[in-house]
């Protein structure tokens, strides 16, 4: 999972961080509310791990602005108060889940599951462009009648491109979402697995669905979509 910890503790955040690297994550870190705001407006995650008590702006307000402004990235809370109320409150304002400091890191793996499990049953889970079915639950590609077979990597960077079908996903956006925010990816390095990416999708004899922009990035879109 892509996921953003927002958290004021530095050393709470970096042993979050190692701990979700170590199994697979990638892990993006924010010190405080009003950074953790601007990374989730801006940037695509599978969860928000989102701690209550921060400076210049709180857990609570956080999730409130997100929700406000239509951000549907699920939320779990932190929070080292463990009374019904604060609970409450937090799940009113738009947190999908909580877990009370201190807390086992199992656990956290446990909730991330469940949160992201939940989120996928919520929504349609089948994305498609003319032909192409991508099942994000079971990670299957369909083109046609016909499965295609994807690495990691491909299918990261074809999930980012459906999610925003008919739009450009600039080439910073693919780099940050699929390699994370602190590695050092070249740009020849993205547009040789977008290459490998359309010689499955856009095998011979298929229509072209990924389109590059030149200067911009790239972008999936059917053929009747202008």
């Amino acid at each position: 999972m892509k996921l953003l910890i927002v958290e004021d503790e530095e050393r709470m955040a970096g042993l979050l961080r190692k701990g979700l690297t170590e199994e697979g994550h990638l892990a993006t870190c924010a010190s405080d509310g009003v950074e953790g705001l601007a990374l989730a407006k801006a940037h695509e995650f599978d969860v928000i791990i989102l701690d209550v008590m921060m400076p210049r702006l709180s857990g609570y307000e956080m999730a409130k602005r997100l929700r406000a402004d239509r951000v549907p990235t699920p939320i779990l809370m932190l929070t080292a108060r463990d009374s019904v109320p604060d609970i409450v409150r937090g799940l009113d304002l738009g947190a999908d889940d909580y877990l009370t400091k201190p807390f086992s890191f199992d656990e956290l793996l446990a909730r991330l599951r469940a949160v992201k499990r939940r989120a996928l049953l919520a929504q349609d889970v089948d994305l498609r462009v003319a032909d192409v079915v991508l099942d994000p639950a079971s990670r299957e590609v369909l083109r046609g009648e016909e499965r295609v077979f994807l690495t990691r990597t491909e299918y990261d960077l074809l999930e980012r491109l459906m999610y925003r079908a008919g739009k450009v996903v600039s080439r910073r956006s693919l780099i940050e979402s699929v390699w994370g925010f602190d590695r050092e990816i070249e740009e020849n390095t993205l547009d040789a697995f977008m290459h490998l990416l359309r010689n499955k999708i856009d095998s011979p004899g298929r229509t072209k669905l990924i389109h590059t922009v030149r200067g911009v990035g790239y972008m999936i879109r059917s053929a009747g979509h202008a």
